[in-house]
């Protein structure tokens, strides 16, 4: 009964981890073999400044986006859940779909509305900064940029799971607290937010994980710039692996960033359950 699910398990999953790591070892290029150099592309990548960079810029990254977006989608999903009928299924597709739509296609609208001389943001930008800001070409702007940019893309599937979540409350909970004079702030904290809370933990744990594999806004955004301030790791994997035929470091940086995911994701999930008792 389960041999199906081992099969695919072992061929799409196992293997090409224990291919990821035996090829971290050897000096492998991306097709073919290698010699055994043990710990060697390990040193190596140690001794590089943009590995560091590019973990410094995904850390930056994820800051920028996993607790905001998840914050944003609980604040809108409180919102919309109070509306009724078509007008809530008409909100709910429009924050849908920009999550649907490809990566390319959400870099092009975002380009458009940031561009220096013709995007409507500006008139934003210089509102507050008395000037026209190319963002992508800003190494102070460029990453809380692709940060906006995600969030916008990504929030409509949290909002998704923040409502369901917000309708499995029984509305006898809130009737009930009314009666006894609770206010809105007063519900949200004793019933909402304890209830909502294995919804956001998940959230929050799917958020982290992805946006830790960032790469495609930052490749056709910036391609890891300006002066490498939006460099993350996948796009030093990509660099390695396809760009230098480096297969064994790549592999290495690889192997790099799914012990930071395991690690991360490990420790937040330990910090949920404590928080959740």
């Amino acid at each position: 009964m389960i041999a199906p699910f081992l099969t695919a398990y072992l061929v799409v999953f196992a293997y090409p981890v224990y291919k990821m790591f035996a090829l971290s070892f050897t000096d492998a290029p991306l097709i073919g073999a290698g010699q055994w150099v043990g710990f060697g592309n390990y040193v190596k990548l140690f001794g590089q400044k943009l590995f560091y960079t590019s973990v410094w810029n995904t850390g930056y990254f994820v800051l920028l986006t996993v607790i905001p977006n998840t914050l944003i989608g609980l604040g809108l999903a409180l919102m919309v859940v109070r509306l009724k009928g078509w007008l809530q299924s008409l909100i709910l597709v429009l924050f849908f779909i920009p999550y649907i739509l490809p990566v390319s296609v959400v870099t092009q609208i975002w380009q458009w509305v940031l561009d220096q001389q013709f995007g409507i943001a500006q008139y934003i930008i210089e509102f507050f900064t008395g000037k026209r800001i190319s963002v992508f070409r800003d190494p102070v702007w460029a990453m809380p940029m692709v940060a906006l940019v995600t969030v916008w893309w990504t929030n409509g599937f949290n909002l998704l799971l923040f409502i369901a979540g917000l309708r499995n409350i029984p509305q006898d909970y809130y009737e009930a607290a009314m009666l006894d004079g609770a206010t809105r702030l007063q519900c949200f904290r004793r019933i909402t937010w304890p209830l909502i809370w294995p919804v956001t933990a998940l959230v929050l744990t799917l958020q982290l994980i992805l946006q830790l594999k960032i790469f495609d806004q930052v490749y056709l955004m910036t391609e890891g710039g300006p002066f490498n301030s939006t460099y993350v790791l996948l796009q030093l994997v990509y660099r390695e692996a396809f760009r230098l035929n480096h297969g064994g470091v790549g592999s290495a940086v690889a192997v790099m960033l799914f012990l930071i995911i395991v690690v991360v994701s490990v420790l937040q999930y330990q910090l949920l359950r404590v928080r959740e008792r």
